[in-house]
């Protein structure tokens, strides 16, 4: 019997060592559950996302004048009889005055209800912004007298639940294109101050050191200052990405170097200078491929930083301008209390920020476990 268990533990010592290091990060981030959540709830953000224009109801442009501030729809099942119904319903929303205050005000009328349809017809917008198409996922039979608003509407009535989903694509690209351009230039700063040390070394973590020293809403500030107000949102938004790139490179330059230092004096590195390799050979070709799992860990930890701090921009007036839209501009409108405190609905693009923080941080520890080489499978 012990003959045989040795037999089987020496089967599975080969089968182990057999398979590649790639699969085994594969396999450690399979296993990790708070990872693959994370995982899942980016997949369906950026779904919703992507799609947006299909998902929501309306157009984020439509403004309705009279559903201004406009509560959440609720959605019902069970009607006021006590009936049971497939098809979720909403009842009609009809606009009028407190008597006393005389401010506006939302009332159900549990007379009249809508039931909701699948694959309906609406406004036109382009699928992936490329193909103009009037088919929505969900919504109100045409001609209806009421709305289907399931996070509310803004100061001029448009959906707010479009206006995130849209102005998510805003948000989580800038977080994607500002991870490039940054780990371009940290990678290249961080891998000459590593490999060449000396008074370069200095130099360039000096001027980081001189960087990441100003508190970042004055380095915000003074940057989007150089961006012209006359241009059009597309090009603001690569604004954005370039101020934000510009701060962000800093910490990733930091990793890169502390890998180059680690492995310039290695044999491997040594043989091929002796070849005759050129140094930016060395350094790009083979140094960088061996830190690239180390950058893959800091790029998806930086993720949530960038969108956070496009986030900040755009509620401080600094980034994305109308009528393009991000969660940070969207909650722009939180700034005063009057508002926020008869509509609290406005602060539902600030859940989409915390969730996807929440989900970058989580993928991002399950990444840095699973290429971990000393981690135990």
């Amino acid at each position: 019997m012990d003959k045989q268990n040795e037999k089987i533990e020496t089967e599975t010592n080969k089968l182990d060592k057999s398979v590649s290091y790639k699969a085994k990060i594969v396999r450690r981030f399979l296993r990790h559950k708070i990872g693959m959540f994370g995982a899942v709830i980016l997949i369906i953000i950026y779904l919703s996302a992507i799609f947006g224009g299909f998902i929501a109801p309306y157009n984020m442009l439509q403004k309705n004048e009279e559903y201004t501030y406009a509560p959440p729809t609720k959605i019902h099942f069970i009607d006021q009889e006590g009936n049971f119904s497939l098809r979720p319903f909403v009842y009609k929303l009809e606009k009028g005055r407190d008597p006393v205050t005389f401010a506006v005000e939302y009332q159900v009328n549990r007379e009249v209800k809508y039931p909701i349809h699948f694959l309906v017809r609406g406004e036109k917008y382009k699928l992936l912004g490329l193909f103009e198409t009037d088919l929505h996922l969900f919504g109100l039979e045409e001609g209806a007298d009421s709305k289907l608003f399931l996070m509310g509407t803004d100061r001029f009535g448009r959906d707010l639940f479009a206006r995130t989903l849209i102005g998510g694509r805003v948000s989580l690209s800038v977080g994607l294109f500002g991870i490039l351009l940054s780990f371009l230039i940290g990678i290249i700063m961080g891998g000459i101050s590593g490999y060449y040390g000396g008074w370069i070394d200095n130099l360039i973590q000096r001027f980081i050191e001189l960087l990441r020293s100003f508190p970042r809403i004055p380095i915000w500030l003074a940057l989007s200052m150089i961006l012209p107000p006359e241009w059009s949102s597309v090009k603001i938004y690569f604004g954005i990405v370039t101020v934000l790139s510009f701060i962000g490179w800093t910490g990733i330059a930091r990793v890169v170097r502390g890998q180059f230092l680690s492995y310039r004096d290695k044999d491997f590195v040594d043989a091929a200078r002796a070849l005759g390799a050129s140094d930016r050979s060395i350094m790009f070709r083979h140094i960088l491929p061996n830190t690239m799992s180390y950058l893959i860990v800091a790029a998806t930890l930086s993720f949530p930083g960038m969108i956070l701090a496009e986030s900040s921009m755009s509620f401080l007036g600094l980034g994305i301008k109308e009528p393009m839209t991000s969660w940070g501009l969207l909650l722009k409108q939180a700034q005063q209390m009057s508002v926020l405190k008869s509509s609290p609905w406005i602060l539902a693009p600030g859940i989409f920020i915390i969730v996807t923080v929440l989900a970058f941080n989580f993928v991002g520890d399950a990444m840095r476990d699973a290429i971990d080489p000393f981690a135990v499978d």
